[in-house]
């Protein structure tokens, strides 16, 4: 049996340091203009403990944790979406290594959307997770393959499979939709539309497994009775030419710059019991900005199938309940291809609470919506931003901090700590960036947290994104 805990003022007994009175600790009370010279007295208001330690507080050395997930569900935040900002070089892909391998620890799946450097290949390799490497002669996807959601609908009958079904079809016709857009760098008509989506339920009848764009290409220029009633022709030649422009778009998308990567089935799922998954977009990325545009949209759109389908079987009872973190690095890069691809990403994310996923979208600059090709994208865009309940901000210049000031009110001295991170105040050769590690974590109407980050262990070599310019030991 263990001893005894002393009772609050000591035993009762003969030299057993009994107090017999405690005196109260004064009290006072003054503005914090006054106040302020009371230190070291002087605490903080307490930082979130809730979630993955990335840091201590700059100010009074408190540990802050962050993860959107439990954020929500403690009611810090209203939703789990996370928006990272600063320059090159300040440290926003570690800050999110961290908050990775904090999900992992934690139970939680996350699903790297697209790395183009890349620079989460070798922290999901080293966790044990999933990483599948897009490009010609590697892994393939094929962007109408309903993955885990063609097993979901396995388990389901009656309104729930019809449901699903529908939800199935709408993301093959949604993303062929913005990969049509991308190729032709204009929007596919009302009409094209309808045919596309009469051709894939077509497929959907005819083939046991899943349809590719070969063979939606090829459904189009057979010009079945289906199809032409879809487009209104009353012969083949009206037929033929209602659908030319189309036949054309789909035949780029197998014979010119994207072709060997999105013409055939998926070589590699993603595997649902992965701890985390990478899809690595590195290797396209040297082939323009229309294939990597193309491979980002098709991994969002696979992986959050993916989650759609997680959340399906879980209330069947016949999956576990998974929670998910979709990290979206370069974000601009996928929405700038072409008119349109905003809607169909915006699509894709905004129901992200619903489904147990939080995401964390990752730019330079908010500048980068001036690259979008229409006012209706731009504001779009800046909604992904606008939602994110955490805004986290790296060094930024003062006229970056005009235009955040708009998405996330920042004081007069807020603003000038994150300006002091933005550049080196010295040109001597080896000086630290002023605001490597160093963020402002941004909720609503709330005061900021500034904190920074400190590595550990192996985080050193794992979170390095550097490695590419350094010379050779």
């Amino acid at each position: 049996m263990g001893r005894a805990l002393a009772p609050a003022w000591g035993w009762r007994l003969r030299d057993a340091g009994r107090a017999a009175h405690v005196e109260p600790a004064p009290e006072f009370q003054a503005t914090t203009s006054q106040v302020c010279g009371l230190y070291p007295f002087t605490a903080g208001s307490g930082t979130p403990t809730i979630g993955t330690p990335v840091g201590r507080h700059q100010l009074w050395g408190e540990v802050v944790c962050l993860d959107p997930l439990a954020w929500l569900r403690a009611g810090l935040v209203t939703n789990p979406g996370m928006f990272v900002l600063g320059q090159p070089g300040t440290g926003k892909s570690t800050l999110v290594k961290r908050l990775v391998t904090g999900a992992v620890a934690t139970g939680t799946t996350p699903i790297i959307l697209g790395d183009t450097k890349p620079d989460y290949t070798m922290l999901v390799e080293h966790l044990g997770g999933q990483v599948i490497r897009i490009g010609r002669g590697l892994d393939r996807i094929n962007p109408l393959d309903a993955g885990p959601l063609a097993t979901a609908l396995q388990h389901l009958t009656g309104a729930d499979a019809v449901t699903l079904r529908w939800e199935a079809r709408s993301r093959r016709l949604s993303l062929l939709m913005a990969l049509a857009t991308l190729i032709r760098e204009a929007r596919i008509t009302n009409a094209e539309e309808v045919v596309l989506g009469r051709a894939i339920d077509l497929l959907d009848d005819r083939l046991a497994g899943e349809p590719t764009i070969p063979d939606v290409l090829h459904v189009l220029e057979t010009g079945p009775d289906q199809l032409r009633a879809a487009a209104r022709a009353d012969t083949d030649a009206a037929y033929r030419q209602q659908t030319r422009d189309l036949v054309f778009t789909l035949d780029l998308l197998l014979s010119g710059s994207l072709a060997g990567v999105f013409d055939a089935s998926t070589t590699r799922p993603l595997d649902l019991g992965a701890p985390a998954i990478s899809v690595d977009i590195s290797r396209v990325r040297a082939a323009g900005d229309k294939l990597l545009t193309a491979a980002m949209l098709c991994t969002w759109a696979y992986a959050f199938g993916i989650v759609d389908a997680s959340t399906a079987l879980a209330d069947l009872e016949h999956g576990p309940r998974r929670s998910y973190l979709g990290v979206m690095d370069e974000l601009w890069r996928a929405l700038r291809g072409a008119p349109g691809l905003v809607e169909h990403a915006d699509a894709l994310t905004r129901l992200n609470r619903a489904k147990g996923m939080a995401s964390i979208m990752i730019t330079h600059s908010l500048a980068d919506l001036d690259a979008l090709a229409t006012e209706e994208d731009r504001a779009k865009a800046r909604g992904f931003a606008e939602r994110s309940a955490i805004t986290v901000l790296a060094g930024l210049p003062p006229r970056e901090l005009a235009r955040v000031g708009e998405i996330a009110p920042l004081t007069g001295p807020e603003q000038r700590l994150v300006t002091s991170w933005s550049a080196p105040d010295s040109w001597q050769p080896g000086a630290r960036h002023p605001g490597r590690g160093k963020y402002l974590i941004k909720t609503g109407e709330r005061l900021g947290i500034p904190v920074e980050l400190s590595l550990v262990g192996a985080e050193t070599d794992l979170y390095d994104t550097d490695q590419a310019i350094r010379p050779a030991p």
